[in-house]
This record gives structure tokens, sequence and C-alpha cells, in this order.
């Protein structure tokens, strides 16, 4: 598989028995159905993303792609919680794309929510 965004090939990786793919360019991260939300899960996943953020900001501009899988057009997404990541999804294989940093991105908000519900828990149980 190519990389829709720089057209380098994927490598498969292995984390905690999860496969996904990637770029071996970009550093860009490929998650076959609900493989991203497994890893999200996962503690200590944000290590998978090893790109550089700012190259991943600079290929995030591109967001006309197709799927590496299908070769259909993919659907640019915005995160429910944090606005300003921006991923692309595949309607017909349920795959989706991030750019290099974005997955990182996506769990360290995940960390912060976590502790803030917590939070959030503990005040109303003790208050």
């Amino acid at each position: 598989m190519k990389c829709p965004k720089c057209g380098t090939d994927f490598a498969a990786v292995d984390f905690a028995g999860i496969q996904f793919e990637r770029c071996t360019g970009c550093k860009g991260l490929w998650f076959d159905l609900l493989k991203k939300e497994d890893l999200q899960a996962m503690l200590g996943s944000e290590s998978i993303d090893i790109g550089d953020a700012r190259v991943g900001a600079e290929y995030n501009q591109n967001r006309d792609i197709d799927c590496p899988k299908c070769h259909i057009a993919m659907s640019p997404m915005i995160d429910k919680d944090q606005f300003h990541i921006q991923y692309e999804y595949c309607s017909r294989c349920f795959g989706t794309y991030f750019d290099a940093g974005e997955f990182r991105d996506l769990k360290e908000h995940s960390v912060v929510e976590r502790f803030r519900q917590m939070l959030e828990t503990l005040r109303t149980n003790l208050g």
C-alpha cells in the first residue's frame, strides 16, 4: 500500500498485538476498521506516532486524498473533542488516516480528559 499523502510505501507495525500501517516517508498512520479505537484505549500507544508533527501539519493541508485500500475519495473528518485534529476517513472500508503527530495529540487529550473527568466525579461525590 502507498501513503495517500506522500506516495511512499507503508510498513506493517504491531503494537501489543494490534497491527496498523505507518508510512515509511512522512510517518502518517493508517488504521483499518476499529484499530484506531483499540489503540486509542491502550496505555502507551501514543508511542506509535513517531513522526514530526510539523511535517504532519504540512501534509494535513492536503485533504483531497484517495483511500490507499479502496482507491475512493476519503472524507475529511474533525475530532469531536479536539477540533484542531483533522484526519481522513474511508466510508467504504472504514479505515482512517492520521498525519504524523495527530494520533499522539489525540491520545494526549484523552489522558487529560480522563483526569479531568475523574476530578469532576470526585468533586461531585465529595461535594
